[in-house]
């Protein structure tokens, strides 16, 4: 007897998920179902990715709702659209057994007016993203005065991309009798908040330790110089033959670079990022699920929601700003109780995150070193060998052709045989590597920054500094974050997005690190650069340029006043500091990934704003 019946799960569904593979449920499904069965409890449940949470609240909401009936009755907010399609193929999946069960998903980058059409033949379960729910509820278009029960599932990545004023909005339109269950990997107070302010007494339930990783994933790091970062990146790549990863990056510039240079140095990878249509996303998804893809090069708000299993390895190209970041971004892997790695590569500066992160998680990351060249051409031959010795032969198709390969090869010994046919991808990584050079940072380096505990300055604690330190009279005044400056710099001088060392963006101003070779051509290039009719002011850190200058040359200078910063300028007035509002090219799902910036001065009116956090 499958387990799920003793949950108190009907036959109908259960047979429909036995033919899915469901034979035990997992941690989250067995505490939680019974609990949300009685259709009596707000619900708080704190889990992984990865865990089954979907099944967790879709099971019951089939048990609960009266299919006889064709109008909202459950409502299931997510933050991405791969999400929330998933949610509502899964829901199809589990009810297939069942008559009249109508599921809609809702979101952008798909036909509003389907959708519509979806809505108004009837429904008992919506799946939908904040952004376009909002739209059709604004549009009048659907009734939620009767729905019994509301899903936030994913609650902090929702709240991460800024979805918190939607998420009130729609919830607005609800009733208060009305049972909300929250999903969540991690409990941050944005997420709090939302539990205290939309449910009474929530049951709460915690697999684990509040915030921490999966206990099936081992966390890595590897100390490289920053300019050898991608040559050890391929390494790690090269020493796992069989990796199906995920890539994140900090931007869109730096997805799409790495993604180039791999695909002409021969890996099967593509890039997921903002600029993508969702045509485009689509194909990148479907060739990453069809295994065509090894490698999947993301941002960390392109990547928000995707569900593919046996993903291998997370590779923190760049490590992220919040530990609740790693925690998701880890999360992709070793999902439905399978193990994983998760590897960061950093340079010796960026150890105190590393310490950070531990201490986020409650779990110890292990140093590993760069492999050699030798190491690598040895995996990769035992890696064609254990192919060959597991291949399934087809004897009835090869058969025919068996008189002419043996005849081909009549003249070679078997030994001389093997060695051929191991050599044929052998060759390649054996010129490749020939005198590959050490990538590790050196001992000293690193022993110095995990003695110091903290991320220190480029160029502190002795040894010349690979990087400069530069100022900008830009910041989160001028609507940007470092996505959109790393975007501006690049555009404006000519220079790589992946060349880019840390950017800190501040109220009126902005610092950013570039390597000391590329100083003079990015000084060059905002030579007279002006931004909305200002003069764009470039200088090197500690010349004259620091947070208590007062004046400045032709940007003008700034003042420390109460209430914020206001920037002093001929013409000009006061500037009122503001957050930075992204733009999602009309999609409101935050899948967009930051939007598009024009930096002419002028802004896209006829583009819906999205405020977001960072």
């Amino acid at each position: 007897m499958n387990p799920f019946i003793n949950l108190g799960i009907r036959h109908d569904i259960v047979n429909a998920i036995s033919e899915l593979g469901f034979e035990n449920p997992t941690p989250i499904q067995e505490q939680s179902i019974p609990v949300l069965l009685t259709g009596s409890n707000d619900f708080v449940g704190l889990a992984q990715t990865g865990t089954g949470k979907t099944a967790a609240f879709g099971l019951p909401l089939l048990e609960l709702l009266d299919f006889e009936e064709n109008y909202p009755q459950a409502l299931v907010l997510c933050p991405t659209r791969e999400l929330c399609l998933q949610i509502t193929n899964d829901i199809k999946n589990y009810s297939k057994k069942m008559s009249n069960v109508n599921v809609v998903a809702v979101y952008g980058g798909a036909s509003i007016s389907d959708q519509l059409r979806q809505i108004k033949r009837g429904v008992q379960i919506v799946v939908a993203t904040p952004g376009r729910m909002l739209d059709i509820i604004n549009r009048k278009a659907i009734d939620f005065s009767q729905v019994k029960f509301v899903v936030l599932d994913e609650a902090d990545e929702m709240l991460n991309m800024g979805f918190q004023e939607d998420i009130d909005s729609i919830l607005s339109t609800t009733p208060d009798t009305k049972k909300t269950w929250l999903f969540s990997a991690t409990m941050p107070t944005e997420v709090r908040r939302i539990a205290k302010k939309y449910m009474n007494e929530p049951f709460e339930l915690t697999m684990g330790t509040k915030n921490t990783g999966n206990a099936n994933i081992e966390h890595e790091y590897y100390i490289v110089r920053a300019r050898d970062k991608y040559a050890a990146f391929k390494r790690i790549v090269d020493f796992n033959p069989d990796i199906f990863g995920i890539v994140f990056c900090r931007t869109k510039i730096e997805t799409q670079d790495i993604a180039e240079a791999l695909l002409k140095d021969g890996y099967n990878a593509d890039s997921l990022h903002g600029d993508l249509s969702q045509q485009q996303r689509d194909k990148v998804m479907k060739r990453y699920r069809d295994r065509s893809l090894q490698l999947l090069i993301a941002t960390d708000v392109a990547a928000r929601g995707i569900d593919v299993n046996d993903v291998t390895h997370v590779i923190n190209y760049s490590l992220p700003d919040e530990v609740e970041n790693y925690t998701h971004r880890s999360g992709r892997t070793a999902r439905a109780g399978k193990t994983g790695v998760s590897i960061s590569i950093i340079n010796a500066k960026e150890l105190g995150k590393i310490r950070q992160i531990e201490r986020g998680l409650g779990k110890k990351f292990v140093k590993a070193e760069i492999p050699t060249g030798f190491d690598v051409c040895e995996k990769q031959l035992f890696s064609i060998v254990h192919k060959i010795h597991d291949v399934q032969v087809n004897e009835q198709q090869i058969e025919q052709y068996l008189p002419r390969i043996m005849e081909e090869f009549k003249d070679l010994t078997k030994e001389d045989f093997i060695k051929r046919f191991a050599s044929i991808e052998f060759n390649r990584f054996l010129d490749y590597y020939k005198n590959a050079p050490d990538l590790n940072a050196p001992l000293e380096e690193g022993r110095r920054f995990e003695r110091d505990g903290e991320r220190a300055p480029r160029g502190e604690g002795g040894g010349k500094s690979e990087y400069t330190r530069l100022f900008i009279n830009l910041g989160s005044v001028d609507e940007f974050n470092r996505g959109d400056l790393l975007g501006y710099i690049c555009n404006q001088s000519k220079i790589s997005g992946r060349t880019v060392g840390k950017i800190d963006v501040k109220g009126v101003y902005s610092f950013f690190e570039v390597p000391n070779a590329d100083v003079e051509k990015v000084m060059g290039g905002f030579t007279n650069a002006e931004f909305k009719g200002r003069p764009v002011r470039i200088e090197i850190s500690g010349e004259g340029s620091s947070e208590r200058r007062e004046g400045g040359g032709g940007g003008g200078g700034y003042q420390r006043r109460e209430g914020g910063y206001n920037r002093e300028r001929s013409g000009g007035g006061e500037r009122r500091e503001g957050g930075y509002r992204g733009n999602n090219g009309g999609d409101r799902n935050g899948s967009a990934g930051g939007g598009f910036r024009d930096f002419s001065g002028k802004r896209k009116e006829d583009r819906p704003e999205r405020r977001r956090r960072f």
